[in-house]
């Protein structure tokens, strides 16, 4: 009775183990058919996938910048054209101020021209800002405002900065921002190295995403038949090798101001106490004497191309100095110059950094501004200076109060 149970169930169990070892055999097939495939993409060439996603980023990178390069031609294109007309009906020199020019190729470098170079060297809160500006009101003019400002609050007298300055305003008055990382990384987080430039920061405003690029502003500078510059940081007689260099043919004008009103309205700056190049009257003064030994050396070497002028007698007489002062630079006392002068010279407007100024009184607020023993201390310090650039000393408070201080100086 038992026998047939037994036989029955190991029938049984021989299907269930052919069931079982059919469906292992089956998982193994599809397993195996899976690591072949996954074999074969193994050995697919990554380096073909690589390119595939270098190729993309490759793309990408074209495109931008194409869209660069697109960009900055429709920019050029269009200040060409303002430029243009900006410069309609200008007198060129034609042999006047001993420059060529008669035409606006002659002045422009994209047409291999050579364009008219002014430079201002001063130091800080002697009236470069009113004179930058009234250079940058000319037409067609690109101003490189204060080009050193990325070395801070120091003066530069010698090595080890002076090589490097000096190879900077060379790039810059050769329009080539190539070299230029530094001052460009600077400009990007203190604007107005470039905002005073109106003619390019207007450009920068409506196309933010090129204005920092040397791609742009190389051709972009190219354009221009004017440069002016005004440097602060400077001292005069490292910029005889300026001077030196026939390709750049600039015109230098030292600006001098009374040690009292220069400290007097530093006072106001707060970025001035605390960095001694700025603050103390002894080195102020030490460079006044400096730059006066060299302005008499280079007003011999270079008659024609170099000139000191002290800023208060630029503010007694604007319109009369205004007019000598581009009469020297080879520039023309255009209408443009007539109205900056007209609307900037006559009314206090702004704060301390303002150019809106009453002119004929501004540069003798310290009579009132400081005490008389704040003077006499200046005074001390700066008694060779003040000689040599024709100052003359406050006796007393109430005299002080009253003096006119301009006396007469020479550089022959």
């Amino acid at each position: 009775m038992q026998l047939p149970v037994l036989v029955c169930c190991r029938r049984r169990f021989s299907a269930y183990s052919v069931a079982v070892v059919c469906s292992v055999c089956l998982l193994m097939l599809i397993v195996s058919h899976r690591l072949v495939n996954s074999a074969a993409l193994d050995r697919a060439p990554f380096l073909d996938i690589s390119r595939t996603f270098q190729q993309s980023w490759s793309n990408n990178e074209v495109e931008s910048e194409n869209n660069f390069t697109s960009e900055i031609e429709k920019v050029i294109n269009e200040q060409r054209q303002i430029i243009a007309e900006e410069m309609l009906d200008y007198p060129y020199p034609a042999g006047r101020y001993n420059i060529s020019a008669r035409s606006l190729d002659d002045l422009v470098p994209d047409m291999s021209g050579t364009p008219i170079r002014s430079l201002i060297i001063t130091t800080w809160r002697s009236g470069s800002t009113f004179l930058g500006d009234v250079l940058n009101s000319h037409p067609a003019n690109y101003y490189h405002y204060e080009p050193l400002l990325d070395y801070e609050i120091i003066q530069i007298r010698g090595e080890p900065l002076a090589t490097g300055a000096i190879k900077n305003l060379k790039n810059l008055l050769n329009c080539n921002y190539t070299d230029m990382e530094h001052y460009l990384n600077y400009g990007k987080e203190h604007v107005w190295l470039f905002n005073h430039n109106t003619r390019l920061w207007d450009q920068c405003q409506e196309h933010p995403s090129i204005c920092w690029l040397p791609e742009f502003l190389n051709p972009f500078c190219h354009l221009f038949p004017f440069q002016s510059m005004k440097v602060v940081r400077l001292r005069l007689s490292l910029v005889e090798e300026l001077l030196e260099d026939p390709s750049l043919g600039v015109r230098v004008v030292l600006l001098v101001r009374d040690p009292r009103g220069t400290l007097q309205s530093r006072k106001h700056r707060d970025w001035c106490p605390g960095n001694p190049d700025c603050f103390e009257p002894l080195r102020l003064c030490t460079d006044l004497v400096a730059d006066y030994s060299a302005a008499v050396r280079l007003t011999m070497k270079y008659p024609h191309r170099f000139r000191a002028v002290r800023y208060e007698d630029l503010s007694v007489e604007p319109h009369k100095g205004v007019q000598d002062l581009f009469q020297f630079f080879g520039l023309d006392f255009h209408p443009n110059i007539q109205l900056f002068l007209d609307t900037h010279t006559k009314v206090n407007v702004g704060g301390v950094s303002s150019t809106y100024r009453n002119s004929k009184s501004a540069p003798f607020h310290w009579r009132q501004d400081l005490t008389h023993s704040e003077v006499r201390a200046i005074q001390r310090a700066c008694a060779p200076a003040m000689h040599y650039w024709g100052y003359r000393r406050a006796a007393n408070s109430s005299h002080q109060k009253e003096f006119n201080p301009l006396g007469e100086f020479s550089l022959s």
